[in-house]
């Protein structure tokens, strides 16, 4: 028999016990997240953006959640091997950023779930079945690039009044094949119903050749259709425009932020911020495929007048009025 002593020391140390036995529950259960990224030192403000959508959702590094990162800091031959090291640690999802990121990401696991924070056209490059119903396991918000080329040929035409011939800076390879052979025949359509003149320019290694290239056929502005490469070179890209005095709309404000002319297009640190909410949902046990993959909510028109006036441009009221901000 246990006497009454000893029953209430027994019991007592019980719950005693309890707290530290619900904080060992609590820390066994904290999230692993790997995280994918074609270079992470490319854009802080993004990847910053999904922590603080995590710490709004009440998720802190160190306390419930870890986070796995893993950049191929611009070598995205080494995004499948960095994909695979997340999957051995067993992450509970993977958050990736540009569409090449995810596609690794979904090579490498068929189970874990994986959100894609920057995807341009998910459907066409193959990451899910439809929007609405993903389907398999991977999910997130796309950009909508495709959609938007002509949207940007039309601003730069009118803040670049009476332009005729405009320079389009493409990297093939950076995206599905089908995926840009649907922007480029958008550009197409686009020039066509703005009068103007487009000459495609493949950008090589060597994006200097290019310029040569575009200043040989006396092109009047620029307009560049993004690529992982574009982006992490941005403020050399937008320097040789600047050099060779060509007026440019970029598709994301950091190009204007580095000193580009403008830009029109989704607003980056809100897609990476909302996919904090989807890897919430998975965590709380929504699978990815039964998850809508959402559209841009936001699109900013930024100018840069520094720019402007370095080119020997005025920008019509009309198109500043329009704009959602002006840098001085």
């Amino acid at each position: 028999m246990i006497d009454r002593r000893s029953f209430i020391c027994r019991l007592a140390g019980g719950i005693l016990a309890a707290p530290r036995a619900a904080e060992a529950q609590q820390a066994a259960k904290s999230a692993r997240i790997g995280y994918l990224a074609g270079n992470l030192a490319a854009n802080p403000p993004q990847h910053e953006a999904f922590r603080q959508g995590l710490r709004d959702l009440g998720y802190v590094e160190g306390r419930n959640v870890v986070i796995e990162y893993r950049s191929a800091e611009g070598n995205f031959e080494r995004l499948p091997a960095l994909a695979a090291e997340l999957v051995a640690l067993k992450a509970d999802v993977i958050v990736t950023s540009e569409t090449p990121a995810a596609l690794a990401a979904k090579q490498a696991t068929r189970t874990i779930p994986i959100v894609f924070s920057f995807a341009v056209d998910p459907v066409t490059s193959g990451l899910v079945t439809s929007l609405a119903r993903p389907g398999g396991n991977v999910t997130g918000l796309a950009t909508l690039v495709p959609e938007l080329v002509g949207k940007r040929l039309e601003q730069l035409t009118q803040a670049v009044p009476g332009v005729s011939r405009v320079a389009v800076l493409w990297q093939p390879g950076s995206q599905v094949e089908r995926t840009e052979k649907d922007v480029l025949k958008r550009a197409e359509v686009a020039a066509r119903e703005l009068g103007v003149q487009l000459q495609f320019v493949e950008a090589p290694a060597d994006i200097d050749r290019a310029f040569s290239d575009m200043t040989r056929a006396r092109a009047g502005a620029l307009t560049s259709l993004g690529g992982p490469m574009f982006f992490n070179e941005r403020r050399r890209l937008v320097d040789l425009a600047a050099k060779n005095r060509l007026p440019a709309v970029y598709g994301l404000r950091e190009y204007v932020d580095a000193g580009g002319l403008l830009s029109y297009g989704p607003n980056g640190v809100d897609l990476y911020r909302r996919a904090a909410t989807y890897v919430d949902r998975i965590l709380k046990g929504t699978k990815p495929g039964d998850l809508p993959v959402e559209q841009p909510t936001k699109f900013e028109l930024v100018i840069n007048l520094k720019t402007a006036k370095a080119l020997g441009l005025t920008i019509p009221p009309s198109v500043l009025q329009r704009a959602d901000e002006v840098i001085q």
